[in-house]
C-alpha cells in the first residue's frame, strides 16, 4: 500500500513495488486525496512490472465522472494484462466540494449509481443508459443542448468484469460494499470489530445481485501499517503523526468519518483528545495523545517477532488480504513469517 504522494513522488516506489512482486506479494495499492492521483503510478509502476496487479485505494468518484474512470480502467486493464482492482470511495465533504466541486449529499446513492454505470459501461452489452437522479445518462433537461445520446464504449473490454472494491467506513456503506461490490476496503480496522464486520457483510449480502460474483469470493482488503523496529515505542512514534491527522484533522468537527471509525473502537475519549489539539493547531499535543493501545489495534510495530505474534489476529478475522503499509524491509518481513 503505497497511498497518495505528499510534495512529491514517494522515493524508493518503483524499488519497493518490483522487490514486492519478486516477494510474491499480490497487488500494488495507491491512493489520491488533492493532489497525485491514484490511476498514472500504477500505469507508471505496472509498466515495469509483470505479474503483481494494479489497484487504486482509492479513486475518489467525485474526481471523475462514471464514463472516465471506466475509459482509465479499461485502458490500464489492457495495458497491464488484465491486472486492475478498481478500489472507489466516496472521500469526505471537504474534498469533495472544496476540492472537486461537487455536491456531497446522499453518498450512498450516488455510489450505487456510480457503480451502475461503471458495471454498464465495462460489460459493453448496449448503449449505455441511467435513470439517475444525481448521474443520469444521458443528461437532459435545463442547461442541456437535448442532443445527448447513449453511447457504447468503443473500447472493447479485456474483462467485463474488472473487480469493484469500495472504501467504506460506516456501517451502512460496508453494507453496500456487500450488495453491489467485489470487495471492501476497510481502513483504520481492528480485529476486535470482527464480528460486527462480519453482521454488515452477511446484511448486504441477503440484498446482493445473483448476477454478480459470489458472497465466497468476496474480499476484505485491509491497510494494515506495519513498522519494524527493535524499539516498539520507536516504531509507534512513526505511526502516531498519520493517525493523529487521520482522526484530528482529516475531516470537520462532527463529519470526520476516520474520527467516527476509530471512535467506535471504544477510543471516542482518545479521538476527541486528538481532534481538540489538531485542530486548535496543537499538532504536537496531538501526534502524542494518540495511545498505545490504539496503534496495536490497528497496526502491527516492533520486533519481528511480536509482529508475528500479532498477525495471528488479522488471520483469524474477517481480512483476505493485508495491505501492508511499510517500506522494503516491511515487506521482507512480512514475507518472511508468511514462508
Amino acid at each position: 500500500m503505497l497511498g497518495y504522494w505528499k510534495a512529491g513522488p514517494p522515493a524508493g516506489a518503483l524499488e519497493a513495488v518490483q522487490e514486492a512482486e519478486r516477494l510474491g506479494f499480490d497487488s500494488v495499492w495507491t491512493a489520491e486525496a488533492y493532489g497525485s492521483d491514484a490511476f498514472t503510478p500504477l500505469a507508471w509502476w505496472g509498466a515495469a512490472t509483470s505479474t503483481i496487479r494494479l489497484a487504486t485505494g482509492i479513486a475518489q468518484l467525485s474526481a471523475r465522472t462514471p464514463a472516465s474512470t471506466a475509459m482509465t480502467a479499461m485502458t490500464l486493464d489492457h495495458l497491464s494484462g488484465g491486472r486492475v482492482i478498481l478500489g472507489l470511495g466516496v472521500s469526505g465533504p471537504q474534498v469533495v466540494e472544496g476540492w472537486y466541486g461537487q455536491p456531497f449529499p446522499k453518498p450512498l446513492a450516488r455510489t450505487r449509481e456510480y457503480v451502475a454505470i461503471l458495471r454498464s459501461i465495462m460489460a459493453r452489452q448496449a448503449p449505455v443508459t441511467a435513470p439517475g437522479p444525481q448521474l443520469p445518462l444521458p443528461r437532459t433537461g435545463e442547461g442541456t443542448t437535448g442532443l445527448g445520446k447513449p453511447l457504447m464504449s468503443t473500447l472493447h473490454p479485456l474483462r467485463e468484469h474488472i473487480p469493484i472494491h469500495l472504501a467504506a467506513e460506516g456501517p451502512k456503506n460496508t453494507a453496500l460494499a456487500a450488495e453491489i461490490a467485489d470487495g471492501w476496503l476497510p481502513f483504520l480496522f481492528s480485529p476486535a470489530s470482527d464480528a460486527d464486520a462480519r453482521a454488515l457483510l452477511a446484511e448486504g449480502f441477503a440484498r446482493r445481485d445473483p448476477t454478480l460474483p459470489p458472497a465466497d469470493a468476496f474480499e476484505v482488503s485491509v491497510p494494515v501499517p506495519i513498522v519494524v523496529d527493535d524499539s516498539v515505542e520507536a516504531a509507534a512514534d512513526r505511526l502516531r503523526p498519520m493517525i493523529a491527522l487521520y482522526v484530528g484533522g482529516m475531516g470537520a468537527k462532527g463529519a470526520n468519518f476516520h474520527f467516527d471509525a476509530v471512535a467506535r473502537l471504544g477510543f471516542e475519549a482518545e479521538c476527541a483528545a486528538i481532534q481538540e489539539h489538531y485542530l486548535a493547531g496543537r499538532k504536537a499535543e496531538a501526534i502524542a495523545a494518540v495511545p498505545m493501545r490504539l496503534i496495536d489495534e490497528i497496526a502491527l510495530v516492533g520486533p519481528v517477532g511480536r509482529i508475528r505474534d500479532g498477525l495471528a489476529r488479522w488471520e483469524e478475522s474477517v481480512v483476505t488480504r493485508m495491505l501492508v503499509q511499510g517500506d522494503a524491509e516491511a515487506l521482507r518481513a512480512i514475507a518472511s513469517l508468511r514462508g
